[in-house]
């Protein structure tokens, strides 16, 4: 196994199909193929020992990608974002290097020990031009494959390790080789450092489908995009849609009837965006939600186009509120939910979520493995399944609210802030509390010219909740802190609201 052999496969079945295109510029399976091998050759007379892209999505990335399975080292896409010291702390864990990144920084990274740094248009020329390394690729399913830095939401980035069995069987047993149709065209807009956006390339170039890159995603440009390249299917994380549906809404509604396909994940997704989302995209006949991690070459779960459909459509409510879940495992994953001592709970009760499977990696560089004996890997995610094997997000473990004793799901009332129509956004967290432990805290985003009275949202989370689980304290904010990947940054939320005087 090698990722290598993905792009092989397209190259020789539709070798003049365009594989990606970027701008007005793109390159078909075959030039992907060849600067691939052009490329790798670089890598290995470079001596390096990884290969690191730190620059924007570009034509670049899918060539670095194979050229860096193809020279037989790890490919390492770094954050562009990060500036000075965290950069410097994540560059010294990948020397010596091969780097690809814009002109500016590969003149000062250059003069690195360690580092061969190239501009990311002279090395695209390069590899265009050049001739391929001439020895073939290790199949080899255990080389490792990608290092890729987690986004430490919680700590230090540390790099997961995907070697190359865990991407290609994921692949493997997701996608169809070739399936894709000749005007198929997939946007990718998520950074090259998150794992959907390696994933994306991967998956696309097996099943044949062009890729449409977004260096930077803007919503007013993602809806242009799609109407101007056709596109027929598209990834977005769940602030990436929210920025989307309101784009649409302030121009209007806009046609994109291209667009049959629309995926999401990376995060939990509330129920009123994902409905809303439903309204506004009526061409759009296929939702896909997936659930997965960077340590286990991402999706874990879907909920497919036919569960949203039969979910929207539902009077049942036990049906209905799948529409909020992630969906079900693929065939590949077996998942767990486990109590606090590792033990299997119930349908239905609420625990950490624990996964197997072999696109499961579980690794860290330096760090060993947290993948159990059992082959069990815990996701620090809580969550529950229902009785037809549907997964339920309830955040990370470490954000469950502890209250005189009662765990409680920042998730859950969160989905109920939403509902009130004066909440655009919120984010629930424990706060310290001298009688009960924890308090629970609540920053809110209200909708754009309405204002809500603290008592109000308490009363109304108090009609649908247990009383306990209504807001102590709750502020107002301009926005809320998101990376850039989507995550919700609580920590960032949690020490904002710490301090606050809970209310009896």
């Amino acid at each position: 196994m090698n990722l290598m052999m993905l792009l092989e496969m397209a190259a020789s079945g539709s070798p003049d199909r365009v594989a990606v295109t970027c701008g007005d510029d793109h390159l078909s399976y075959a030039e992907l193929f060849a600067a691939a091998g052009a490329a790798a050759a670089e890598i290995r007379a470079s001596g390096a020992e990884r290969a690191a892209v730190l620059d924007v999505t570009s034509l670049a990335l899918p060539v670095a990608l194979f050229a860096s399975a193809w020279a037989g080292v790890p490919f390492v896409p770094l954050n562009y974002r990060l500036t000075g010291s965290e950069l410097d702390r994540l560059i010294d864990q990948i020397t010596p290097c091969h780097l690809v990144t814009d002109p500016e920084r590969a003149a000062e990274l250059g003069r690195r020990a360690g580092v061969t740094a190239c501009a990311r248009d002279a090395y695209l020329s390069r590899a265009r031009q050049g001739v391929r390394l001439a020895s073939e690729w290790n199949m080899d399913p255990e080389e490792i494959a990608i290092l890729l830095f987690t986004s430490g939401t919680t700590g230090p980035p540390k790099a997961a390790v995907l070697r190359h069995k865990h991407l290609v069987s994921y692949i493997l047993s997701s996608v169809e080789f070739g399936s894709a149709s000749e005007t198929a065209a997939g946007l990718v807009c998520v950074p090259p450092y998150h794992i959907a956006g390696i994933a994306a390339i991967a998956s696309s170039i097996y099943s044949g489908r062009r890729i449409v890159q977004l260096a930077n995603f803007d919503a007013d440009a993602w809806v242009d995009l799609v109407r101007r390249e056709c596109v027929t299917n598209a990834f977005v994380v769940p602030t990436m849609l929210t920025r989307i549906t309101a784009a649409l809404d302030a121009r209007g509604g806009v046609d994109l009837p291209s667009l049959a396909a629309l995926s999401y994940g990376g995060g939990k997704m509330p129920l009123a965006v994902i409905e809303r989302a439903m309204k506004l995209f009526p061409d759009t006949t296929d939702f896909t939600n997936a659930y997965g991690l960077t340590e286990t070459s991402s999706t874990l779960t879907v909920l497919d186009p036919g569960d949203h459909r039969t979910a929207a459509a539902s009077g049942d409510p036990e049906v209905r509120r799948r529409l909020g879940s992630v969906g079900r495992a693929l065939p590949s994953v077996e998942i767990e939910i486990r109590d606090e001592d590792g033990k299997r709970v119930a349908l239905g009760v609420r625990g950490e979520i624990y996964v197997r499977g072999e696109q499961v990696s579980g690794e860290y560089l330096g760090k060993g493995t947290g993948v159990g004996a059992d082959g069990f890997f815990p996701t620090r995610d809580g969550g529950w399944l229902d009785a037809e094997g549907y997964l339920f997000l309830e955040g990370r473990v470490d954000d469950i609210i502890v209250r005189g004793g009662e765990n409680m799901s920042p998730g859950e009332i969160e989905d109920v802030l939403l509902l009130h129509d004066a909440v655009d956004d919120c984010a629930v967290v424990g706060v310290p509390d001298e009688e009960w432990g924890e308090a629970v805290a609540a920053a809110i985003v209200t909708v754009p010219g309405r204002s809500v009275d603290p008592d109000e949202l308490r009363a109304f989370v108090r009609a649908r909740l247990r009383s306990s689980r209504a807001p102590q304290v709750i502020t107002f904010c301009a926005e809320l802190p998101y990376n850039e990947n989507g995550k919700l940054l609580r920590r960032a939320v949690r020490a904002n609201l710490s301090g606050r005087t809970p209310q009896a």
